[in-house]
């Protein structure tokens, strides 16, 4: 009896071109459910059309690597027990996984013994399946293509549940799930579908967690600056943080006038430009909420052609510095740095386009590297049934949110964060965990907190003035001891690393150039900064 002839143990259609009594039924990992009342996947069975699939293909499959376990080495290691269209195939598979896996013989002996007792196949002869199975193989080498043909028929059923599930959700407009953030939640399902469920693992073997660990340690050994996540271009945050992490949420906090926006672009654009050794450009998606994009460009623009950015913005330049911004423009103008100046964008739109981006990039083999967030407060939350009770309730949903991101695409998000006023009314303005704006969850959610603190910034601002009746002398050592102490902090800025998750906290000082708003690492001895590293 040949493959196409042969009846199947577990019938995929119901005989009426129904597949709901077995498509999927088993599939408890897909991205989607298969589960539709009304739409495209209700008018496709009530016209005899079933889902696709190739039962032929599960088959031969099954049969080759019965023939040969050898097979599996041949085939994509994605493949597994749910893309299977016949449920009794997909158990046979998984069956022969766990076997190949242990280094055990996968054949009609040893399997039929997972099956015995099974009263769902009491109408399944197992053992003659199994055997047809092998007898009727045609060829070893064409299982990758058998493999890949059912995980394409896999990809095309859960498209139709995805189109019928929109088409539901879309024909009744509710209150609490608008069109855009419909057309959200769609293209992320779309998303989860193309990165093979990468989003939702499971439980993961410990061994093969330790081997990404042990990976990345390697990494970090071989390379000069013992980087393990991305450099920032500063020394002492990279042997501190050992570089940004694959899937954590940093953030930097501070007053405004502390330089925060500063110091995100300049890890930014280090991340997007860097010709150090041991370290490759990643491409970077800055999300900036309270700058223009052109305002940003400016600044940028400023530190690499060292020309005060006021100085570019009226046009007080002479031809010789027209020229180097020429140069330098068309430069840095191909670097992989991509900036969304939307305002007020919600949590939902910038994860929707944070996903679009890796996706095209990937089409081209590139990777995001680093998402900026300037800055968290300004961010809408997602837009959901959940009513929000307060600020505080929104700023942690956007941080959850934040933090969910990082996890999804496997990069590290920056995010810039205000602190509350408190740190205005102390004597000693070095800013604290508790100091974190409408905070909620953003400590918890965070793998990393900084904050920048320059202290030049409140000195200026407190020059003494002359107090009545005070004698000249008396001034004078006044403010000649706040000389020295605005002499003393000129141009510093302490980095403070207030919590991290895979390492110490501490702090440190960082050059700090207001005129091309530059953050760098601090001189040491009679070095300029720039010479460091």
């Amino acid at each position: 009896m040949g493959m196409t002839d042969r009846p199947m143990p577990m019938p995929a259609d119901n005989g009426n071109g129904s597949d709901a009594a077995t498509t999927d039924a088993t599939d408890a990992t897909r991205p989607v459910s298969d589960t539709a009342s009304n739409g495209v996947l209700t008018a496709s069975r009530q016209s005899g059309q079933p889902l696709p699939h190739n039962d032929e293909a599960e088959q031969d499959l099954l049969g080759a690597l019965l023939a040969d376990n050898a097979v599996f080495e041949s085939i994509n290691d994605h493949l597994d027990e749910s893309h299977f269209h016949n449920p009794l195939n997909g158990r046979i598979f998984a069956a022969m996984r766990k076997l190949h896996s242990k280094a055990q013989l996968a054949n009609v002996v040893t399997l039929k013994s997972y099956f015995v007792g099974d009263k769902t196949l009491d109408a399944v002869d197992i053992e003659t399946y199994l055997r047809e199975l092998l007898e009727n193989v045609t060829s070893l080498s064409d299982a990758p293509h058998y493999a890949d043909d059912i995980y394409q028929c896999y990809l095309r059923r859960q498209l139709i549940h995805i189109a019928d599930s929109t088409i539901s959700q879309a024909r009744t407009a509710r209150v609490d799930n608008t069109a855009e953030e419909l057309i959200h939640e769609t293209e992320q399902k779309l998303f989860d579908l193309a990165e093979y469920g990468r989003t939702d693992r499971g439980l993961l073997p410990f061994a093969n967690v330790l081997k990404s660990t042990i990976d990345a340690t390697e990494a970090a050994h071989k390379s000069s600056g013992h980087l393990s996540g991305l450099g920032t271009g500063l020394t002492e945050l990279n042997i501190h943080l050992g570089g940004l992490q694959k899937s954590d949420l940093l953030i930097l906090a501070g007053r405004p006038g502390m330089g925060k926006t500063a110091l995100a672009t300049n890890i930014a654009f280090h991340i997007a430009t860097t010709d150090r050794t041991d370290e490759a450009p990643r491409t970077v998606a800055f999300f900036s909420l309270e700058m223009s994009a052109e305002q940003l460009a400016n600044r940028i623009l400023s530190t690499v052609v060292r020309i005060p950015s006021d100085s570019l913005r009226q046009g007080k330049i002479n031809a010789g510095q027209f020229t180097n911004i020429v140069e330098a423009s068309q430069k840095i103008g191909s670097a992989p740095f991509f900036i969304d100046d939307t305002a007020a964008i919600s949590m939902s739109q910038l994860a929707s386009r944070a996903r679009r981006l890796k996706r095209n990039l990937k089409k081209s083999s590139h990777e995001l590297g680093l998402i900026v967030v300037d800055y968290l407060q300004l961010l809408t939350p997602p837009s959901n049934s959940t009513r929000y009770d307060g600020r505080v309730q929104e700023v942690s949903a956007i941080s959850r949110s934040l933090k969910s991101i990082a996890k999804e695409l496997e990069i590290p998000v920056l995010a810039v964060s205000q602190l509350s006023r408190a740190v205005e009314q102390r004597d000693d303005k070095q800013p604290t965990l508790s100091d974190l704006r409408e905070s909620g969850s953003i400590e918890q959610d965070a793998d990393v907190v900084l904050f920048v603190f320059r202290e030049e910034y409140y000195l200026s601002r407190s020059e003494p003035m002359r107090k009545p009746d005070e004698s000249d002398e008396r001034f004078q050592a006044r403010h000649d001891a706040w000389k020295q102490r605005m002499e003393k902090v000129a141009d510093k800025a302490r980095l403070i690393i207030a919590k991290q998750r895979h390492g110490p906290t501490g702090a440190f000082d960082l050059h700090f150039d207001d005129k091309f708003t530059e953050f760098s690492d601090a001189a040491i001895d009679d070095q300029l900064p720039e010479q460091r590293g």
